[in-house]
């Protein structure tokens, strides 16, 4: 049992001296106005609930820097594979866990990984089938943060020919029954949660989502898909199946309230009536839609329409969930011409509460009954130095701002030091450069 003192916190409000009692890796008690007993474990600066990136592929963090030629979403993939075929569990292990060690020093304390990379690279097995699947496990915990590996099912190379191209093979199960198999062989833990993923209306034919669906469903697991990143999936999806992705998603039964569609960049307003009429979810990555040159979302119409929108690093051209959700607001003001289109407040939500929802976490608050996941901000750099609320923490806050990050009420981060990947930056440039060599 530990008790934190919090100077400063949000607690659904701001509140001075906040007393955070603990039992095991929960928040049993939240009392403001408490000066700091003498045994408490004591927060400077402000406190958060942890921050929650419910949407990352951890592989695409060796691609910053060095994927910005012109091109389109459809010349950066072809990069993306190149990166990809090198991998193999050992390399992804180390790249993984400097890449969430780079999340916890931003106070991100949960992470989805959407993970597809689970073959060989020419697609044969591993003897262990799991074993890239559990180098992402074995990452986290070095990293000491929270995971929900979302086990993704891709099948075919595309809607219109099933045949996978040679950098595919390796993403590639059988069919979905041997997805089905390998992933009913994962286990989680404390920290761990194994949720599904069907990669997309590109990778998974009809018949196969609705197994998806079924599998995730019946085991109360989150379900996650990669929606209308790009108007030309939704062109192909109209020619092929006469419907929207969205449409077709929701026909084989895919939506529903555990479920969380990434992207949703190019929906209509019968998409969006769909995805809230089944109490849907959605993630949103504005750094990479922009990154990519996809476009933007109409996060305005899903919070309007009672949707959940959360937020993911996806390719991690940087990792910052405050720069996620300022790009919230920020990129649609450029489209509107308008202001104050989001509550701070809800931006907020966006990167903590509904992320855990999205991935099946009872964290993103800090409240009783809660998972202690705590961050602290430095309440005096030079971006949060006259900006004492939420507000001024979206409009400015950085990851370099956070110095104190806690998981399940242990410390991880302390005065933005990494306790246990202590040299973050040269674990990224030796993970990243052996992939090039």
């Amino acid at each position: 049992m530990v008790t934190w003192h919090a100077e400063r916190a949000w607690i659904g409000a701001m509140a001075d001296d906040v007393l955070i009692e603990t039992d095991g890796d929960r928040i049993t008690a939240v009392t403001a106005g408490v000066p700091a007993p003498d045994d408490a474990v004591r927060l400077s600066g402000l406190a958060l609930p942890g921050l929650v990136n419910a949407h990352s592929h951890a592989f695409h963090r060796a691609l910053r820097g060095r994927t910005h030629e012109p091109g389109d979403f459809w010349r950066w993939r072809e990069l993306m594979y190149q990166v990809a075929s090198a991998l193999d569990p050992d390399r992804y292990r180390a790249l993984a866990t400097a890449t969430f060690a780079e999340m916890a020093l931003a106070g991100i304390t949960t992470v989805g990984e959407f993970h597809y990379l689970h073959h060989r690279s020419e697609g044969r097995a591993y003897e262990d089938p799991n074993a890239m699947g559990l180098a992402l496990v074995d990452a986290a915990r070095a990293a000491g943060i929270r995971l929900t590996l979302l086990d993704t099912c891709y099948l075919r190379g595309g809607m219109r020919n099933a045949d996978l191209d040679a950098a595919q093979l390796r993403f590639a199960d059988a069919d979905v029954d041997a997805w089905a198999g390998r992933v009913d062989a994962l286990s989680g833990n404390d920290t761990t949660k194994i949720g599904a993923a069907i990669h997309s209306v590109r990778a998974v034919d009809p018949g196969s989502m609705a197994r998806v669906a079924e599998v995730a469903h019946g085991s109360q697991q989150p379900l996650h898909i990669h929606v209308s990143e790009q108007a030309k999936e939704n062109e192909e999806c109209v020619a092929v199946f006469g419907m929207s992705p969205t449409e077709l998603v929701a026909d084989r039964g895919v939506l529903g309230p555990r479920t969380t569609i990434v992207h949703g960049t190019h929906v209509s307003a019968l998409d969006i009536e769909l995805l809230a009429t089944t109490r849907s979810r959605v993630c949103m990555c504005p750094t990479t839609e922009r990154d990519l040159g996809d476009g933007v979302g109409p996060a305005a119409a899903f919070v309007g329409g009672g949707i959940e929108v959360s937020l993911g690093s996806d390719g991690q051209s940087t990792i910052d969930l405050f720069e996620e959700a300022r790009a919230v607001e920020m990129n649609e003001r450029l489209i509107t011409e308008r202001r104050g289109i989001h509550d701070p407040v809800t931006l907020l939500a966006a990167a903590t509460d509904n992320g855990a929802r999205s991935l099946g976490w009872d964290a993103g608050a800090i409240a009783a009954g809660r998972l202690c996941d705590l961050i602290t901000l430095d309440p005096e750099s030079p971006r949060l130095a006259t900006c004492p609320d939420v507000a001024g923490i979206i409009a400015a806050a950085t990851a370099a701002d956070v110095r104190d990050v806690v998981v399940g009420g242990v410390a991880i981060v302390r005065d933005g030091r990494h306790l246990g990947v202590p040299d973050v930056g040269a674990a990224l440039k030796d993970s990243i450069e052996v992939l090039f060599a």
